[in-house]
């Protein structure tokens, strides 16, 4: 299945920004979401073909959303790449556990991302 849209949820402003960017350059379709709340709501309301998660936010954080969101029947099968400082490999391991498809650690290197989002296509 092609991905065509791309839900991001991240608290930031910038990094929502730099993101919808280069994925909207690419010909992507991008929604959004500033908190892990609305990033389960987004994903059962827009049903996105891709998520790109935020760990550290407000409320419920990314890991959190993640396993919510790989657990629910109506959300399960769309694939969540975990965008986050948390760099370590704990961090890494934890993520994948909770249902996580790939883990990439920031600054997100935008050739990466776009190769890893054709990797799932």
């Amino acid at each position: 299945m092609p991905i065509k849209k791309i839900l991001i949820v991240d608290d930031s402003p910038t990094e929502r920004y730099a993101l919808s960017e280069a994925l909207t350059k690419n010909g992507y379709q991008v929604i959004t979401a500033e908190s892990g709340e609305e990033g389960i709501a987004k994903s059962k309301s827009e049903l996105p073909d891709l998520i790109l998660m935020d760990v550290v936010m407000p409320g419920l954080n990314g890991y959190q959303a993640t396993r919510t969101i790989s657990r629910d029947e109506a959300t399960r099968a769309i694939p969540v790449i975990i965008c986050t400082t948390k760099g370590q490999e704990t961090d890494k391991i934890w993520g994948m556990r909770q249902g996580a498809y790939d883990y990439l650690v920031k600054p997100i290197d935008h050739t990466e991302l776009l190769a890893r989002i054709r990797a799932i296509g």
